[in-house]
């Protein structure tokens, strides 16, 4: 073999060392990749310059990691677009080179292993005959392990056969012995239940008949007492329970056994059925007395065995899942015939025997001391109820009654009675309720117990049903209600349901509703309550309720009366006492329509929505009415106006001027008597108004906020009922304001009349210079500038428009009254001033032109009357702010007082000039 070049003669190949280059190149190259380099051409973001001048290709020289070259299949054309930035001629070339590099590689590993190349040859000489001696026993030896396998397989097959014949053998022996459980079942059934077997179908059948009923009624008369029958029915039953589970385990897959054996079951289920119905009924006739309706004497040991039989009985019911056949038999044996002798068309008109009159509270019997009241808080005027009040089932004392009710062996009443005064149909609700606590009551107890001790209760609570029914006891529902109800639509629906009576049909359903609280008071369960509620009976008795009609009847009642009232459009005090807290009768008619809607006689809950939104349309058609009846008043924008001239007397203003005009004289009576007209109206409107809000919100916090549920306004916006009524409220108060204002202007004007006097003083005072002394007293006139106001208010005199009003606007319209009066008697005082200086002048002027005796004697007198003249206005400015201050008003805070306190102290003529 000839050796191989050695590295030393291929290095010499390369004398540049370009390798070496190449890989300084690509690490270069690599440690510039974070800056990226797009294709040839590409932009960066930053600026305009082509990414391919600064990021060239990097060359990837030819390895083995490749992964074109590495590839199980060379795919020539990814190859070539994976370089497509080199050249044909290069990638020839690169090609080339990387052959002539495997090459040398090859025969680099050839001449490091020459030795072992040499020693594998050598070694492996002769060994395939080896091989071949070896493979020949293999051969055998498989056909030998191929054929105990198969042998091994028969065997497995065969064991499996015989295991599954024996397992078959084994669910039939075991199906067998069920149909034996099953035979064994039926027959001891069938004796149990003294039923004729198919073995004695031959001879004849009146005879076995015959002979079978002598049979079975000497056994139950001599072997079994009543309490066995009940505790052998319960025996069956269970037996029966565990012959329906056999039958059903049996029913997997079909059996002619099965199907020729159904009619003895069905015939098994038959007469067991019929055997506990005929117990259940006998039980309950020796309870409650037999079908000739006098009830037998039973004593308390009797009552407890036989309801300790009914218990047994319902729980066999509970058993076998003839929740409705024991309804049935409650109401064919027990409710029905009552309903049929206490509920037909004549029921209200017959005379009812006497009875001991009854206590609203569960009589005990032999109780050494009477029960303690039972009492419940009811807010004023809450609409009556015919009954007494009781506490509700979470009360500790009901549970302590009904507690002892259950583990004595009397049983006292627990029906609340109504009361029966002068009403039939309450005496009929009664004797109903006395019924039904008396004779229904403790066997809807001990079924409800019967179900909550098996499991159905809970069941039933979380929808679950069997055999398409609820599985438990509904009595209440299903049997009193149903029955009661019923009889009530038939025969006495044209009596109750009579919408065409408003008072009879109000009074009827307030009884009916409290018969119905009464009777839900007797279930032994919440969930009884609610089945009851949810029984068709139920909701068809509810709709048979034309309360729509009511609200109409009363609603057409309350408006033709209030509409008579306020046909007269004009406000007119009312002489009667009985319209008090109101002044005009509109107004006590519009609060007797709201009281009427609410109130005992008209009142019904299912109706509060109505009643509310009726509630606010009198208070809207009050309002309106108010429109129509004050006089025309004078916009807001022109009273405001007419007050501030009246403070600054006068402006040179038009409309000011128009408005209140400065009087010279004192008004006419015909001026006086329409003001007059116009503060009774206003304060008759003010005072109805101010009644009507606090009679109103008087009447929402003791009875509406009690009726009222939250939502019973309907408003989509979410207004609570307070907020409504308060909204309805306000569009009558906003009237207040402006009523007020106009009476500020007129008892203003008429305040403002008595200063036009005050102008004559400085003429009183030089008249009778020679004889007047020093004033001591105010003038008259002051006392009059109040005296309107006084008279309006009813101070110092016996009546007056608003008297009623003196609490509340007394000191606002004083203060207003004050401050309109004060700034004109500034303005006259100011006036009187500008007066006196002219006087002062024009003499000035007369005394430097004339010179005669006597002429320093008169300007003493004149500055003596003008001393008496500023005392006088000091003396009447101090009695005005008394006057003031005795009708509230806070005079020393008032800076236009002040003003005119100074201004009347100040001398009358300026002495510099």
């Amino acid at each position: 073999m000839t050796s191989v070049r050695s590295p030393d003669a291929l290095a010499s190949r390369d004398p540049f060392e370009l390798d070496r280059l190449a890989e300084e190149l690509v690490a270069r190259e690599s440690s510039k990749r974070l800056n990226g380099a797009g294709p040839l051409g590409e932009y960066d973001d930053d600026d305009d310059v082509p990414a391919g001048a600064r990021n060239l290709p990097v060359y990837v020289p030819l390895s083995h990691t490749d992964p074109y070259l590495s590839a199980e299949t060379f795919d020539v054309e990814q190859f070539l677009l994976s370089r497509a930035y080199t050249s044909l001629p290069d990638l020839r070339t690169e090609l080339r080179d990387y052959l002539a590099a495997l090459k040398e590689e090859l025969v680099k590993l050839i001449n490091d292993d020459y030795e072992a190349f040499i020693s594998l040859s050598t070694d492996l000489r002769g060994e395939g005959a080896r091989l071949e001696s070896m493979k020949r026993p293999l051969g055998d030896l498989k056909a030998r392990v191929l054929e105990a396998r198969g042998t091994l397989q028969v065997i497995q097959d065969e064991i499996k056969e015989k295991l599954d014949r024996r397992a078959a053998i084994r669910e039939e022996k075991a199906f067998l012995h069920q149909l034996l459980k099953i035979s064994e079942s039926i027959t001891r059934l069938e004796s149990l239940l003294l039923i004729s077997s198919p073995e004695d179908e031959g001879k004849d059948s009146a005879t076995a008949g015959t002979m079978q009923l002598t049979s079975r009624a000497d056994t139950d008369a001599e072997d079994r007492t009543r309490g066995n029958r009940a505790k052998h029915i319960a025996r069956v039953a269970a037996e029966y329970t565990q012959l329906l589970y056999h039958v059903s385990r049996a029913r997997t897959e079909p059996c002619a056994f099965i199907d020729e054996s159904q009619w003895r079951v069905d015939r098994i289920k038959s007469t067991l059925s019929s055997d506990l119905d005929h117990l259940f009924a006998t039980t309950l006739h020796a309870l409650i007395g037999g079908k000739d309706g006098k009830a037998s004497k039973v004593t308390e040991i009797e009552k407890s065995k036989l309801y300790a039989d009914i218990t047994e009985c319902l729980r066999t019911y509970d058993v076998l899942g003839l929740w409705r056949d024991a309804e049935d038999v409650l109401r064919r044996e027990v409710v029905r015939e009552f309903v049929k002798k206490t509920i037909y068309p004549g029921a209200l008109t017959a005379p009812h025997s006497p009875i001991v009159p009854h206590t609203p509270l569960p009589s005990r019997t032999g109780a050494a001391s009477p029960a303690p009241p039972m009492t419940a808080s009811l807010p004023p005027r809450t609409p009556y109820t015919p009954f007494t009040a009781f506490a509700s089932k979470q009360n500790p004392f009901e549970f302590a009654l009904r507690a002892d009710t259950h583990s004595s062996a009397s049983t006292s009443s627990m029906a609340h009675i109504l009361d029966e005064t002068d009403d039939p149909l309450a005496a009929l609700y009664n004797t109903i309720l006395r019924f039904v606590d008396r004779d229904v009551r403790r066997t809807m107890e001990i079924a409800e117990a019967v179900c909550v001790k098996s499991g159905s209760r809970p069941a039933a609570d979380k929808g679950e049903k069997r055999d398409g029914e609820i599985p438990v006891f509904e009595i209440m529902a299903n049997v009193v209600w149903s029955e009661i109800g019923r009889a009530l639509m038939d025969e006495l629906g044209s009596v109750i349901f009579a919408a065409g009576k408003p008072d009879d049909f109000r009074k009827h359903h307030e009884t009916t509703q409290a018969f119905l609280r009464s009777l839900e008071f007797l279930a032994p369960s919440v969930q009884c309550v609610e089945a009851m509620r949810a029984h068709i009976v139920y909701t068809t008795f509810d709709r048979r309720w034309q309360l729509p009609v009511y609200f109409q009847l009363r609603w057409k009642e309350i408006v033709t009366k209030l509409e008579d009232s306020l046909a007269t459009t004009k406000l007119e005090r009312n002489a009667s006492k009985a319209s008090a807290p109101f002044v005009t009768s509109q107004a006590s008619a519009v609060y007797d329509a709201i009281r009427a809607c609410w109130s005992a006689e008209v009142y019904i809950p299912q109706l509060t929505s109505r009643f509310w939104k009726f509630t606010l349309q009198l208070l809207s058609r009050y309002r309106t009415w108010l429109d129509k009846s004050l006089p025309p008043l004078e916009p807001t924008a022109k009273v405001a106006a007419a007050v501030a001239a009246e403070r600054i007397g006068g402006s040179n203003s038009p409309t000011t001027r128009s408005a209140t005009p400065i009087p010279t004289e004192a008004a006419s009576a015909e001026s006086i008597a329409a003001d007059d007209v116009l503060l009774q109206q206003f304060a008759i409107a003010i005072t109805d108004i101010t009644a009507m809000e606090g009679q109103v919100m008087k009447l929402w916090r003791e009875e509406l906020v009690v009726m009222l549920p939250e939502s019973s306004t309907g408003d989509e916006e979410g207004i609570t009922p307070e907020d409504a009524l308060k909204q309805a409220l306000s569009k009558l108060t906003s009237l207040v304001p402006t009523l007020l204002s106009q009476i500020v202007v007129i008892l203003s004007r008429r305040g403002c009349d008595a200063l036009l006097s005050m102008r004559s003083i400085p003429s009183q005072f030089r008249a009778m210079s020679s004889s007047k002394r020093m004033p001591t007293e105010p003038s008259y006139f002051v006392s009059l500038i109040f005296k309107h106001t006084k008279a309006f208010f009813a101070i110092q005199t016996v009546d007056g428009p608003g008297s009623a009003l003196k609490d509340t606007f007394l000191k606002p319209v004083a203060e207003e009254v004050f401050e309109v009066v004060a700034q004109r008697y500034i303005y006259f005082l100011s006036a009187m001033k500008k007066t006196e200086e002219s006087l002062r002048r024009l003499k000035k002027g007369k005394k430097s032109t004339y010179s005669l005796f006597g002429s320093s004697s008169r300007e003493d007198d004149g500055r003596a009357d003008e001393e008496k003249i500023r005392t006088q206005m000091i003396l009447d400015v101090d009695a005005f702010g008394r006057e003031a201050q005795s009708l509230g008003v806070a005079v020393q805070e008032n800076a236009t007082y002040r003003s005119l306190v100074e201004m009347a102290r100040s001398s009358l003529t300026d002495e510099t000039s």
